[in-house]
């Protein structure tokens, strides 16, 4: 468990953020101010956060709440696809599953987002217009965040360029875990001006942060840095999304509100693949941050095969009995 971070040890009634006249202006204007404050913040008890996570893990619902967390569930979906091999066309089908997820069933929500890289966003923005689902691009040298700053600037401003509404950055973890956290937060910043008026998901990829300290620093970093969004993970590296470093996070994203006044979203995302681990996010979200973040405005779900099984529990809820995989579309 972590302890929740005294207001207190800020100062008061300023601004919330980084940059002149706020709070943390002194925080983040050296490596070694920024480096004591990450390093003063509470620390993770492993065993406590892991033990919460699991016993949250095993709350059952009614089947009237399941319904709703079912539903509630689909409309936080980022449906994503991130492969080498995605098309135009590929696209299109995608966003088209987004607009309509059950097609026998037109009460069923739409998504929250079609996430895409960012030279097919335009493609999606084109798919989805009208429709109030969010287009949203993978930037910066997706997944391993390899290439000089100007490249990922360069990266973010075409995919807003075409279209996107959102941008999934990720960190530089190698400067991270070198301590490096001034050339991090700097980045950050930059790529948040680039996005303009789109918003700033900031992918912490914990996965390679080993520990939930690390977690828990980089929450507060990116949120220091202007994120809109931290996320756990691109997809691509194993651990991905777990339900103690969502926790941590989760706990991370109230305790910088309590400081600064400033409500910042979680996404998890990898590895959830089935209605039950959504559900246990949800449970999670609802017992640690209350039902402000129950909203896609400030929790997403990361995924690609997710949405399939959602509907057919839904289905199941419905008709009484599971349809076939071929009632569901194949992304």
């Amino acid at each position: 468990m972590t302890h929740v971070l005294d207001p207190g040890t800020l100062a008061a009634g300023t601004r919330p953020g980084p940059g002149p006249g706020t709070a943390f202006d002194d925080v983040t204007r050296s490596d070694a101010a920024l480096r004591a404050f990450l390093h003063g913040l509470p620390g993770v008890d492993q065993v406590g956060a892991e033990q919460r996570a699991a016993t949250l893990g095993t709350r059952s619902i009614k089947t009237t709440a399941k319904a709703w967390a079912i539903d509630t569930a689909i409309s936080m979906v980022d449906l994503t696809t991130l492969e080498g091999a995605d098309t135009p066309g590929r696209v299109r089908s995608l966003a088209a599953k987004a607009r309509r997820p059950d097609p026998a069933d037109p009460t069923a929500p739409a998504v929250a987002a079609v996430c895409v890289y960012g030279d097919l966003a335009g493609v999606a923005r084109e798919a989805l217009a009208g429709t109030g689902i969010r287009v949203a691009a993978v930037a910066t040298a997706f997944p391993s965040g390899r290439a000089s700053r100007e490249v990922k600037l360069a990266d973010v401003r075409d995919a807003v360029g075409n279209g996107a509404d959102e941008i999934d950055m990720v960190i530089d973890r190698g400067a991270f875990l070198s301590g490096r956290y001034l050339e991090v937060f700097e980045e950050i910043v930059a790529v948040k001006e680039a996005c303009g008026g789109a918003h700033l998901k900031v992918i912490l990829e914990t996965g390679e942060l080993v520990t939930y300290d690390n977690a828990r620093r980089a929450s507060w970093l990116a949120m220091l840095a202007g994120a809109d969004f931290v996320k756990t993970s691109t997809g691509k590296i194993s651990p991905a999304a777990t339900l103690p470093v969502c926790l941590v996070m989760l706990e991370a994203v109230r305790d910088f509100r309590a400081a600064t006044g400033r409500q910042v979203g979680v996404k998890p995302a990898g590895g959830i693949r089935t209605t039950k681990d959504a559900v246990k996010h949800l449970v999670l979200v609802n017992e640690t941050v209350g039902a402000d973040w129950l909203s896609p405005d400030w929790f997403r779900l990361g995924a690609s095969s997710l949405l399939n099984d959602l509907l057919l529990q839904r289905q199941k809820l419905r008709t009484g009995h599971y349809s076939g995989p071929d009632h569901v579309s194949v992304d």
